[in-house]
């Protein structure tokens, strides 16, 4: 079975990768046709573009990992069973399960190459297509934010009425220390900007006030320096933060987070879960896929590529429907996250029960 198992893994990977491209091309092509209007309008270097569409290539990459997978077995194992080749590997004496073997190593090398590209260079690639969003699609957007809220510890809430971010200056700054449901102290300024000598924040015409158990006590200045656990970069962050840093930079982030008590760390555990999920699914999917069509069929490999496809939107479908609940804050978002690794799991292991082999 050794040269056996090697041609198995080589058509397997060659028809993945081969998949894998035309599948983005035709993507990148949609893309590029929808965004022409705006690359000319904003007079986009060309240099620019293409680089967008290397890192958006890679996010695509990781997103269609699931239905690329399923696609290249099914594509390989129809093949095979259609020239009866299955059949006389089993009739050979091999087993069903060691017939599974170069199929399973093939998507365990693809499932490697999923983790490090997930961990550490699709961020990158993710950070890109964000920067290139708001550099060169965006620019009629202001560049501050209103209504600003953050947890700056475990009982300390920060609000700022406008942030700019080109100056790193914030109005309307209020700064209350809640415990029980009890406000212990309020910090207010009409203005706090950052100090690049010294580090610190530096508030302009504030007001201080603390409550106590036999009344309260209440400061006034013109400026005053302070530290607080944020700085400028946390007012610079996209939206989708937690999917532009690197695996290592990610179990830094949920630290701080976790430090400060902040309400918005979920996203960043959920991601992690997510990075460490997402390789498993390679194995599931070509476990079913093998199952599925290993049996010849009149119609040949259409219908089962097909069903292929279906199974595979069903997987991504049933992904970002668990995502969102274990970021809307499900009790066990560990457990959301791998629902549709542990669902296509048992339905392997029934078709391997119940479907002749």
């Amino acid at each position: 079975m050794k040269i056996l198992d090697k041609l198995i893994i080589k058509e397997f990977l060659k028809t993945y990768f081969f998949v894998v491209v035309m599948l983005i091309l035709i993507v990148l092509v949609l893309d590029f046709t929808e965004k022409n209007d705006a690359y000319i309008r904003n007079s986009v270097p060309a240099g620019e573009i293409l680089r967008y569409m290397g890192n958006y290539g890679l996010y695509l990459n990781n997103l269609l990992t699931p239905i690329t997978v399923f696609i290249a077995v099914i594509f390989i194992t129809s093949k095979m069973a259609g020239r009866t080749e299955i059949v006389a590997i089993l009739s050979s004496g091999v087993s069903f399960v060691r017939m599974l073997r170069p199929f399973l190593l093939g998507a365990a090398m693809i499932g490697t190459i999923s983790f490090l590209m997930n961990g550490w260079v699709l961020p990158g690639a993710t950070a890109g297509v964000t920067e290139f969003k708001v550099t060169y699609l965006d620019k009629g957007r202001a560049s501050s934010d209103a209504d600003i809220h953050i947890q700056v510890g475990s009982n300390a809430l920060a609000y700022l009425s406008r942030y700019y971010k080109l100056n790193n200056t914030g109005y309307h700054f209020t700064l209350e220390e809640i415990q029980d449901g009890q406000l212990l102290a309020k910090l207010s300024a009409d203005r706090i900007q950052w100090d690049t000598a010294k580090n610190v924040w530096r508030l302009e015409n504030w007001k201080l006030r603390k409550l106590h158990e036999t009344g309260e006590d209440y400061q006034v200045g013109s400026e005053l320096d302070t530290v607080l656990s944020i700085s400028p970069s946390d007012f610079n962050l996209p939206e989708n933060h937690h999917e532009t840093l690197k695996l290592p930079e990610l179990s830094r982030q949920i630290k701080v987070l976790e430090s400060r008590g902040a309400d918005n760390v979920n996203f960043y555990r959920i991601e992690r879960y997510v990075r460490f999920m997402s390789p498993f699914a390679a194995l599931i999917l070509t476990f079913i896929g093998v199952i599925m069509s290993a049996r010849k069929t009149r119609g040949g490999s259409g219908f089962q590529i097909a069903m292929g496809f279906m199974l595979a939107f069903v997987y991504i479908l049933l992904f970002i429907l668990s995502r969102t609940f274990a970021e809307n804050g499900t009790e066990y978002p560990i457990f959301a996250v791998w629902l549709p690794n542990i669902v296509f799991a048992l339905t392997g292991l029934v078709l391997y029960k119940t479907v002749p082999r």
